[in-house]
C-alpha cells in the first residue's frame, strides 16, 4: 500500500469515528434509568386510578432526578429523601413527587 492510501484510509477510520461519537453524543441519556424509573413508578402509581398518566410523569420526573422511588403508595417516603423533599415552583410549595 503506498503511503497516500495509507493516509487516506486513516483519514477514513477518523472521519468513522468522528460520525460514531456524534452519534451516541445524540443518544438520550439515561435509558438505564428510564427503565428502572419505569418499572418503580409503574408499582408506585399502580392504585392511582384517575391520575396514573400524571402520576407517571412526576414520578418518572422525581426519579430520574433522585435516582430511587419509595415503596408503596404512601407511609415510605423516607427511603428516598431527595423524593420526598422536591418539591413544586410557585408560593404554594406543595410536594412535587407523587
Amino acid at each position: 500500500m503506498s503511503k497516500p492510501s495509507r493516509c487516506r484510509a486513516l483519514q477514513m477510520q477518523v472521519a468513522l469515528l468522528l460520525v460514531l461519537l456524534l452519534a451516541a453524543s445524540l443518544l438520550p441519556a439515561g435509558d438505564a434509568a428510564s427503565g428502572f424509573c419505569a418499572g418503580k413508578c409503574a408499582v408506585r402509581c399502580a392504585r392511582s386510578r384517575a391520575k396514573r398518566g400524571a402520576c407517571m410523569k412526576y414520578c418518572g420526573l422525581c426519579c430520574e432526578e433522585c435516582a430511587c422511588v419509595p415503596t408503596g403508595r404512601s407511609g415510605s417516603r423516607d427511603e428516598c429523601p431527595c423524593y420526598r423533599d422536591m418539591l413544586t415552583a410557585g408560593p404554594r410549595k406543595r410536594p412535587k413527587c407523587p
